[in-house]
């Protein structure tokens, strides 16, 4: 704030506005303690993948401007999630849960999926790495 950043003291805002309505969601559900860590790095994904979809259809539509905004949005809220592992980085994850589990084909896919969401919460992009299960599974 006192660095006059209005881009960054709204995206700021909005992340501690939901972060609050889960969290008293959380406790009306009965949880003692609130939304837990892991639900707040899949709320910071889930709020960086809106905003992807955000941009791709303000690219169609000739909103660059706005794309740009939200852009700027993603970098600010990706600040607060883990490093993202890249594409190689998947892989070699994929790898070593499959080879853990001993997936054998694609009927083990929701089964080694699950695992790599357990293990690697906000660490990578799980669309791209379902991609590369069904590739390395179906193979």
């Amino acid at each position: 704030m006192k660095s006059k950043d209005k881009r960054k003291t709204s995206t700021l805002r909005l992340i501690i506005a939901t972060l609050q309505d889960r969290d008293l969601a959380a406790r009306d559900n009965g949880a003692e303690e609130g939304i837990t860590e892991d639900e707040i790095l899949q709320m910071l994904t889930t709020m960086v993948r809106q905003r992807k979809e955000s941009i791709s259809a303000y690219e169609k539509g000739g909103r660059i401007d706005l794309a740009t905004s939200e852009q700027e949005e993603i970098e600010i809220i990706s600040d607060f999630l883990p490093k993202q592992f890249d594409e190689e980085e998947i892989r070699n994850a994929v790898k070593e849960i499959i080879a853990e589990i001993d997936a054998q084909g694609l009927k083990d896919m929701g089964k080694t999926m699950a695992t790599l969401k357990g293990k690697y919460a906000g660490c990578m992009d799980f669309s791209i790495a379902s991609s590369i299960v069904k590739e390395t599974l179906g193979a």
